[in-house]
């Protein structure tokens, strides 16, 4: 079975960047299993049925310029209760 490419998150992404003036285009990568979920299967991740991150949404995203943000490698703390 083939993946479809389109997802909620590129159509937005797309019709975001469509618009006049600055356009900030960003996908959050579940990546921390530790402190949150791990899911993708972009990148090697597991992959799920909830929360899909496609490989081919994340070489999108590298080929059009939208920021992929990191939970593992970019946030500090990722829930309020966390030190």
């Amino acid at each position: 079975m083939r993946r479809i490419l389109i997802s909620r998150d590129q159509q937005m992404l797309e019709y975001t960047e469509a618009g006049e003036g600055p356009r900030f285009g960003m996908l959050v990568l579940h990546d921390d299993a530790e402190r949150e979920y791990a899911y993708g299967p972009a990148n090697g991740l597991p992959d799920t049925k909830v929360g899909t991150f496609t490989q081919e949404l994340y070489d999108e995203a590298m080929k059009n310029g939208w920021i992929v943000v990191s939970m593992k490698k970019d946030w500090k703390r990722i829930f309020s209760f966390e030190e």
